[in-house]
């Protein structure tokens, strides 16, 4: 009897309406794993109840949605006729910008699109065009998703001389993400100087009525294209967010979507080995014990996926990783994610991921065909007599599941047929699924982001001391060896001087509010001027 091929034989499981197998047989799940049990019956109730409208984010009371973005006609109200008209609204702008319609103000055709976002408003449509984009594509997306003035200004200056064909994408659902409208303002400055005018070539994607659907509205942007509260950053990849770069850059939207929604309808089985997103999440608790006791390490063997574990660190991270449970009570729960494509990681961490600690699980993800599609070449090259590059990739894959079983560590395998937009599709409404299922297992809600709220919060105490630390320094001038306990105290907040120090080492470093600092070996020895 070969025990081995028995549970590989049986725990493989391929799913043709998708062209993705996952193979389970590495995870430990056993038999039982896939007997029905009330916390299915109970997950499977949530997720109905999600799709059917009701409240799932109480902090913000609103709903969460993003499965009517692929299958309308399953959404409460009039929001399938508003989801039928975005995309209407996507396709008839994207194809008047591409047949001439819609010109720069220089009357040129736009090539290059710089998307301005941050989270899941960037991290969605990057990996969409690194993992779809066609090389000869008519419009190249470029991003700005932080705000780094130094990271703004260099991708700024690589479209310097294509800047009066560049379309300006800002995303952000709210209006009022800070991130954002720092990118946009520095892309302002940037057109302003070189006489390209912002207005006449940026494009809004928010909330209707949001403040900046309303700036878009009254400077004269070329559109405003909308999305709805109800669909959260993370899961926005299927909104006009992921959709509009997505389409500019050639990606068929239609097959996209098409792909999530039958992987939609595949993770609504109530039959957990019938159903792949059951199967991820069942895995899952196997190995973390429901208790985050262990990492998931996303390993995608293919170039074209190498921005999938960040994707995966937001929309998992951001929903799974919460304090308290349903019930209130404290629980630390959250499924740390990392990755790096293979073979890197032969180069990289697989050493300690197996002869170190027993504190994750991998996630392999293979694609079986070598090339995407439309940029196949007539005849892949032998690098050695029968053998392919592709063919050592596949080698390093599947070595490196064996070499981590001979050290019983934990994986499991995602088979992708061939990558298109179709697969990718299904990829990615696989996870979300497999997201929703986790936390209805541990208990808690995976659609709220209280702790995402804190660190905005936090971050605006922070600039709010920053202001008030410029004007002591203005008001100060002459003063000299001044450490900043004295400045915080002067300040009336002494339990603040590590960040009044901080504060004040950036402004001596780039020369601001006429700071000046001597360096010391420690804090406490460094000492600031105000000239």
């Amino acid at each position: 009897m070969n025990k081995a091929w028995d549970s590989f034989s049986s725990s493989h499981r391929y799913f043709p309406e998708v062209g993705i197998s996952i193979d389970t047989s590495r995870m430990g799940l056993g038999k039982d794993g896939f007997h029905k049990s009330p916390s299915l019956d109970k997950a499977l109730e949530e997720m109905r109840n999600l799709e059917a409208g009701s409240i799932a984010n109480p902090d913000e009371n609103r709903q969460v949605g993003h499965y009517w973005l692929r299958t309308p006609e399953i959404a409460p109200g009039n929001i399938a006729e508003e989801v039928r008209q975005n995309i209407a609204a996507i396709k008839d702008f994207v194809a008047k910008l591409k047949n001439g319609n819609i010109l720069s103000t220089n009357g040129k055709k736009f090539r290059h699109a710089l998307l301005i976002g941050i989270g899941g408003s960037a991290l969605g449509p990057q990996f969409i065009s690194e993992a779809l984009a066609r090389v000869d594509r008519e419009i190249t997306l470029h991003f700005s998703d932080n705000t780094d003035p130094d990271g703004m200004r260099k991708t700024l200056l690589e479209l310097d001389s294509d800047l009066d064909a560049t379309l300006f994408i800002v995303v952000s659902k709210s209006g009022g993400t800070v991130e954002t409208r720092n990118g946009m303002l520095e892309a302002k400055k940037f057109c302003s100087i070189r006489d390209v005018p912002f207005t006449r070539h940026a494009v809004a994607i928010t909330c209707s009525g949001s403040k900046l659907d309303q700036q878009a509205e009254r400077e004269g942007w070329l559109t405003r294209l909308h999305m709805w509260d109800w669909v959260g950053g993370r899961t926005s990849l299927f909104s006009a967010v992921g959709l509009v770069p997505a389409l500019l850059e050639g990606i068929d939207i239609d097959v996209l979507l098409r792909g999530a929604r039958e992987m939609d309808e595949l993770t609504r089985s109530n039959e957990a080995a019938a159903n792949p997103a059951l199967l991820l999440a069942l895995s899952w608790l196997r190995a973390t014990e429901g208790a985050a006791k262990r990492d998931m390490v996303v390993l995608p063997y293919k170039d074209r996926l190498g921005l999938f574990a960040k994707y995966l660190q937001q929309l998992v991270m951001e929903s799974l990783g919460k304090e308290y449970d349903l019930l209130g009570r404290t629980v630390n729960q959250g499924l740390v994610v990392y990755g790096n494509k293979g073979s890197t990681d032969q180069h990289a961490y697989i050493q300690q991921l197996r002869e170190g600690p027993d504190n994750f699980f991998a996630s392999f993800i293979e694609v079986l065909s070598d090339y995407a599609i439309e940029d196949a070449p007539q005849e892949e090259l032998e690098v050695e007599p029968g053998i392919t590059s592709a063919d050592y990739l596949s080698g390093f894959l599947h070595g490196t599941k064996l070499a981590l079983a001979e050290k019983s560590k934990l994986s499991l395998t995602i088979t992708i047929d061939e990558l298109s937009p179709f697969t990718v599709g299904a990829l990615v409404a696989l996870f979300e699924r497999a997201v929703g299922f986790y936390a209805s297992f541990v208990g808690i809600n995976a659609y709220h982001q209280p702790g995402v709220e804190a660190g905005k919060k936090a971050a605006g105490q922070i600039i709010s001391l920053q202001r008030q630390v410029s004007d002591w320094a203005t008001k100060n001038k002459g003063k000299n060896k001044i450490s900043a306990e004295f400045v915080a105290i002067e300040l009336g907040e002494p339990e603040v001087a590590e960040l009044v120090f901080n504060i004040l080492l950036r402004f001596a470093v780039n020369e601001r509010f006429g700071v000046k600092v001597l360096r010391g070996k420690t804090a406490g020895e460094t000492f600031f001027a105000f000239e």
